[in-house]
This record gives C-alpha cells, structure tokens and sequence, in this order.
C-alpha cells in the first residue's frame, strides 16, 4: 500500500490547552490543533482511556500495539512500545504482535483480545467466535473498553499515518 510521503497538514503554533498533557509529540499537537474541535475530542478520548480506564494497562497496550501494527502506523507502534514496556510487556511479547498470533504462546484470555483487533481491524465486525471467547475471560463492560480502545487507536493510527505525523 502507498503511503504519503509528506506532512499532509502542515502544523500550527496555535495549540489548545486540551491538547498539551493528551498527546506527547510535538508536532502531532501542533498538526491536530489545526482544528481544535477535532483536537480536543481525541484529546479527551485519549486521555479517558488512558488515564480513566479501568481495563489493565499492559491489556489495553496489547490491543493498542495491535491495532498501531495492523495499520502500520510507525509512530503509534513505536510511541506504544514505550508505553507497554513501562506496564509490563516484554521485548519478545511486543516482537509477537507483529507476527500471526498462532505463533505466540498468548494465554487464552490475551489470544481473545488480540482475535479481537484482527477482527475489527478487517471488517469492523468481532466473530461470534471471537465474541464467545471474549465474555468467557472479560465482562461487558471490559468488552466495551477493549473495542473502544482498539478502534480509537485505529482511528488515531489513521490520522497519523495520513497526515504523516512522526515523532520529532
């Protein structure tokens, strides 16, 4: 697949407050704050799942990390790899999750949220076979925050992979 080559949107030195502590790139805050309707609702988003949620970290950084590799956004992925090896993931998890899951020695539970990210990442829909996996290990509210967080991400990744916001 093409990629662009070049910011799409050049940034702005104009940037809302709600951006400042949401997103740690530079010149991502600064591309998003050219529309500060649409900065401050990722904002928000962003920091209610990772700083509100109630789901596991080093779970919502598998989704994430997931997600920001099905989408090949590099800055997701990358700026994610931190996050997860600060929650607990390991060097060799974050490796797996590049790879097809049948080649890592994911627990159950861990298996059916990362079916889940495939599953939404390729039509939008999680499988009834999924779906039975998932609300064995997870209620519905996790369920919830698990597909919030994974197509939030997805939603993020496309942004950045689109207006090629790289860290700086």
């Amino acid at each position: 697949m093409r990629r662009p080559l070049t910011p799409r949107i050049a940034p702005t030195d104009q940037q809302p407050a709600s951006l400042t502590n949401a997103m740690n790139a530079r010149n991502v805050r600064a591309t998003l704050a050219t529309n500060p309707t649409v900065a401050g609702g990722m904002a928000a988003m962003g920091r209610a799942l990772l700083q509100e949620g109630t789901i596991p970290p080093r779970s919502r950084e598998l989704v994430i990390l997931r997600m920001g590799w099905n989408c090949q956004s590099r800055y997701e992925f990358g700026q994610h790899t931190l996050m997860a090896r600060a929650v607990g993931l390991t060097n060799a998890e974050i490796e797996l999750l590049t790879r097809p899951l049948e080649l890592g020695a994911w627990s159950a539970s861990d298996r059916a949220l990362l079916e889940m990210v495939d599953d939404l990442y390729r039509d939008d829909c999680v499988s009834e076979q999924t779906w039975a996996e998932l609300v064995a290990h997870f209620d519905h509210h996790d369920v919830l925050e698990y597909m919030a967080a994974t197509l939030f991400y997805r939603m993020v990744s496309g942004h950045l992979e689109q207006l090629r916001c790289r860290a700086r």
